[in-house]
This record gives C-alpha cells, sequence and structure tokens, in this order.
C-alpha cells in the first residue's frame, strides 16, 4: 500500500502530515458536522507540545491542529443558542473565531486543558453575534442586561415549572415582585434591570412600514407618525422667511440711495439668462468713475442698512 494510500485510510496520520487537509470541503450544514465529529482529538501530551510550538515558535500548523480537534465543541456549544432564530451556521462561524481567538491566547503551563479555556472565548463571540443580530434595535449594551438577556429566560421557564409542580398554584406570565427580587439576587443585577429586561424581552419589533400591499387597509405606524409641517411654530417661521425673501427684501431695498441699491441688486438680485449673475466689482467701478475697493465699501455700507431694515421689520 502506498504512503498516499495509507494517509488517507488513518486521519490521525493525514492530520499528523497536513492538519488543513481534514478541513471539509464546502456544502451544507449537516456535512460540516458529520466531518468535524470524525476529525481526531489530541491527547493531553498532544495538546501541550502544539500549543508550546506555537507559542514558541509561532508554527501555524501547531495552530491549525489545536483549532480542528476542537471544532466539535463549537459545534456543541452552537445548539445551545438555537433558541434565539439564528442560523445555527452563523453561530458556528462566530463560535470558529472565538476558538480561534482561544488558539492564539492559550497557555500550556496554566495546568487547564484547552477545552475549558476556549469555551470561554467560543460563547463570548457567540453572544456578541446574537446581541447584534436578534433585533434590529439592541436589547442589551451594559454587562447587567446581557447577563439578564441569556438568563432571564431559562429561569422564567424554572418559575413555571415550580408552579406546575406545586397543588394549586398558577403561574403568571408577567413576573411577580418575589420573584423580580430572586432574579435579581442571583444575578447580581438591580430590580429595575430585571423589569426593563423582561418588558425588551416580551416587546416584538414592528415594522414602520406596512409589509404588503395586499390590503389598503393595512396600517403601520408611518401612516400615524407626528407629522410637524403644519405645526403653528413650522407654520410661523415658514411665512416669516418667505416674507423676508420677497416683501422684506424689497422695503429693505427702499432704504438705500440709487446708486447703493443698483450696486446691492447687480451685485446679489440679478441673475442674467446664461447664469452668469450681474456685474462685478470691476464693471461698476469703471461705470460709476471710482476703484473697486470703493464700490466693496459701498457694497458693505448698503448691506448693513438692509439688514437693519429687516431687523426692524422682523421686530
Amino acid at each position: 500500500m502506498s504512503d498516499a494510500s495509507m494517509t488517507l485510510s488513518n486521519p490521525r496520520a493525514l492530520a499528523l502530515r497536513d492538519p488543513w487537509a481534514m478541513v471539509p470541503s464546502l456544502g451544507n450544514l449537516d456535512a460540516y458536522i458529520s466531518a468535524v465529529n470524525r476529525l481526531p482529538l489530541l491527547t493531553q501530551e498532544e495538546e501541550l507540545e502544539l500549543a508550546r510550538k506555537l507559542r514558541d515558535e509561532g508554527d501555524l500548523q501547531a495552530a491549525g491542529r489545536l483549532v480542528l480537534s476542537h471544532l466539535r465543541l463549537v459545534v456543541s456549544l452552537s445548539r445551545q443558542y438555537l433558541g434565539y432564530g439564528l442560523p445555527q451556521g452563523d453561530l458556528i462561524q462566530e463560535g470558529n473565531v472565538g476558538l480561534m481567538k482561544a488558539v492564539k491566547r492559550y497557555d500550556p503551563e496554566q495546568g487547564v486543558r484547552l477545552v475549558s479555556y476556549a469555551m470561554h472565548w467560543i460563547k463570548a463571540e457567540i453572544h456578541d453575534y446574537i446581541l447584534k443580530n436578534w433585533r434590529l434595535v439592541k436589547v442589551a449594551t451594559t454587562k447587567a442586561q446581557r447577563k439578564l438577556f441569556f438568563n432571564l429566560r431559562s429561569m422564567k421557564q424554572g418559575f413555571k415549572q415550580d408552579a406546575s409542580e406545586t397543588d394549586g398554584a398558577t403561574y403568571r406570565n408577567t413576573l411577580s415582585d418575589s420573584q423580580v427580587q430572586a432574579i435579581a439576587r442571583d444575578l447580581q443585577v438591580k430590580p429595575e434591570d430585571v423589569l426593563e429586561m423582561e418588558m425588551r424581552l416580551s416587546g416584538g419589533e414592528v415594522p414602520l412600514e406596512p409589509q404588503t400591499d395586499d390590503s389598503d387597509e393595512v396600517v403601520a405606524p408611518i401612516a400615524y407618525l407626528a407629522d410637524d409641517t403644519h405645526e403653528p411654530t413650522r407654520v410661523l417661521e415658514s411665512r416669516s422667511r418667505d416674507e423676508l425673501s420677497g416683501d422684506g427684501i424689497t422695503r429693505a431695498l427702499t432704504v438705500l440711495d440709487a446708486r447703493s441699491r443698483r450696486i446691492v441688486e447687480e451685485r446679489w438680485l440679478k441673475v442674467n439668462d446664461d447664469a452668469s449673475g450681474g456685474m462685478t466689482l470691476h464693471d461698476l467701478a469703471a461705470e460709476y468713475g471710482v476703484s473697486a475697493e470703493r464700490i466693496r465699501q459701498i457694497e458693505v455700507a448698503a448691506m448693513r442698512k438692509m439688514r437693519k431694515a429687516l431687523e426692524e421689520a422682523r421686530g
């Protein structure tokens, strides 16, 4: 039998020769999980040896074997979070990221197996993914909220089971004061945080716009959100702005002498058909036989008079 045939028939030998050759090819999730479960596990001695190679020599082949031998752990942990309605493939993918982080930071001299060390990193990545994707709006941002998010539902289920096992007891969907206090005490959070998270978890997302056009009677929040177009303050502001830009400008021009008024009109209010605007400072200077600087001074003084007139009209 050739060396290649012997290697292919022995998964452990293949992993020793080239760990990445054991990575399953792309396919459905069931095929991936089946292939991962066939990957060989490492003994404690092999694990320590590979971890030291990675730490001391930066051996990527050693890192690959450590990652591959623990992929089944990620699959197992991902099953615990299927109740959040997210694809298991995505949970596994995020868990694999946590596994690689754990392998990178693992210290073989701590006296702890990699499987125990990696669980924290795998769960942390899965938790972050769930919190970012469970809903469009984040439901947990603080440490206390994250703790409640991943424990409150299971604790409520425990209260329900206790009630069913007690003769004559009934379970209410809402938490009682004693249950809120018990949860807060067990998780070391404030009772107010428990009530707030209970409210967030019990509420659902409401689409802003209707999800179907089949019926004209479908009403979504977009239909009854406040429209401030006709709000009195906005109406007055719009009316004042229109007045100042129209009649207000016309009245303000009346306070100017003929030369100042023409300069302002040519410089700011006149638009030619070719969109080139009115006359320049030098054009006006040549017409009135003064310098361009003098035209600029007259323009500034005229604008100041107009601004004062507009302020008085507004007052």
